[in-house]
């Protein structure tokens, strides 16, 4: 009597699909919740986490404000009104660029791994980053503008115009989201990804008009200053809340840079991230 030799069976893919349109709109967004919930519980464990929204509006705007403030105005009190609004424009990149180390830290320790075996749209990963940064981004906002009004700024327009700094202070700062994922994905270290941020940082907020006057600059430094982006927002941001200059010009400028980035940037990242999980 013979035993019938049977071919082991092939073993089940249990890999979630690779694409997103195969889950529907109500699955992606319940996706996108539990991992914003995810990130935020992640805060609530690791509250060191928070200092840089917490602690750096306020060390910046005691720094420029007492140590440069007079030198720079000849007043303190009128460098608090050419300050802070620019200030709005200056957290919301650095917390955004933050993003890129984060996101490279989850693929060295794994996190990403335990993604991809669950039936997760991919692109909500990325997505519930932008909300949870979204979330950080508005507590940086509201200590910056009320730590300088405790000492002394004036909002000098209104609440509406006050939501409206904010609202293009973070739609600006999740469009540089979106290049900081990308960097925290392509490059190899943690380490690496905080290094390239800092040359993008540095030229970006101190060659703009964030802390000083446009005019007061070198002609070279002004051209290169006049096209940043972030002395579009500072302008834009003081616009609004001092109620002097020109507003529709640097809001419209912002509006285009911050769609831009998000075209060109958005689809890189994604594809990018599809590609390593």
């Amino acid at each position: 009597m013979t035993t019938a030799t049977l071919a082991p069976a092939p073993p089940r893919d249990t890999r979630p699909p690779a694409e997103d349109s195969r889950i529907g709109l109500a699955g992606a967004l319940r996706h996108v919740g539990a991992l914003t919930r995810r990130n935020l519980m992640r805060i609530k464990a690791d509250p060191e986490s928070m200092f840089d929204a917490v602690l750096m509006p306020i060390i910046f705007t005691v720094l420029f404000v007492y140590v440069f403030g007079g030198a720079m105005a000849g007043s303190q009190d009128d460098y608090k009104q050419y300050l802070v609004p620019g200030l709005l424009g200056q957290t919301g990149l650095t917390l955004a660029m933050a993003v890129g180390t984060g996101l490279n830290t989850d693929f060295q320790t794994g996190v990403m791994d335990r993604f991809r075996t669950l039936p997760i749209g991919r692109a909500s990963v990325l997505l519930s980053k932008i909300v949870a940064e979204t979330l950080r981004g508005l507590l940086s906002f509201a200590i910056l503008i009320g730590f300088a009004m405790l000492i002394g700024f004036e909002v000098r327009t209104g609440p509406l115009e006050l939501l409206a700094t904010i609202g293009l202070g973070l739609l600006f700062g999740m469009s540089i989201v979106w290049i900081s994922m990308l960097l925290g994905m392509a490059l190899r270290s943690a380490q690496a990804v905080q290094g390239v941020a800092m040359l993008v940082l540095m030229p970006m907020q101190f060659g703009s008009s964030i802390f000083a006057r446009t005019e007061t600059m070198p002609g070279w430094l002004q051209s290169f200053t006049k096209i940043n982006p972030l002395s579009a927002l500072a302008d834009a941001s003081r616009a609004l809340l001092n109620g002097t200059g020109p507003v529709a010009h640097p809001v419209m400028i912002v509006l285009i840079w911050s769609a831009g980035l998000t075209a060109v940037f958005a689809p890189l990242a994604v594809a990018r991230f599809r590609k390593r999980t």
